[in-house]
């Protein structure tokens, strides 16, 4: 196991890290090789979410935000930005903050008008 920590830059949107810095770079991070596995391992299976998440789209009459692959996908993505925001230095801690992208992935917007009393909603079903 290697502990010896690198700066490693990522884009999850380019689904790449690299060790040199580039233009598609959203975010810097300091990791071991085990790190960097645990990472491409995610980014991986966000991959894969997206694309069944993409071929469910196309069922009619299946709502996404009741859809058990688009709630995996979030949880994917969720678990990449927090891992980034774990490991990532100061600046990739602003960012992911400005994004404000864990805490809206987590709310459903079920609350919101239109929302009330509907059968389909799925906090009333608890």
């Amino acid at each position: 196991m290697e502990t010896e920590k690198k700066m490693y830059y990522i884009s999850v949107s380019h689904n790449l890290i690299q060790d040199v810095p580039n233009d598609s770079a959203e975010f810097r991070v300091m990791m071991t090789q085990d790190e960097v596995t645990n990472l491409r391992d995610q980014m991986s299976a966000l991959i894969k979410d997206d694309e069944y998440t993409f071929r469910r789209a196309f069922v009619p009459f299946k709502s996404a935000d009741h859809d058990d692959a688009t709630h995996q996908f979030d949880d994917e993505l969720i678990g990449v930005y927090q891992y980034l925001y774990d490991l990532g230095d100061a600046e990739t801690k602003r960012l992911i903050d400005q994004m404000n992208v864990l805490e809206k992935l987590e709310d459903t917007d079920y609350h919101d008008k239109g929302y009330e009393n509907s059968p389909l909603n799925k906090d009333t079903l608890k």
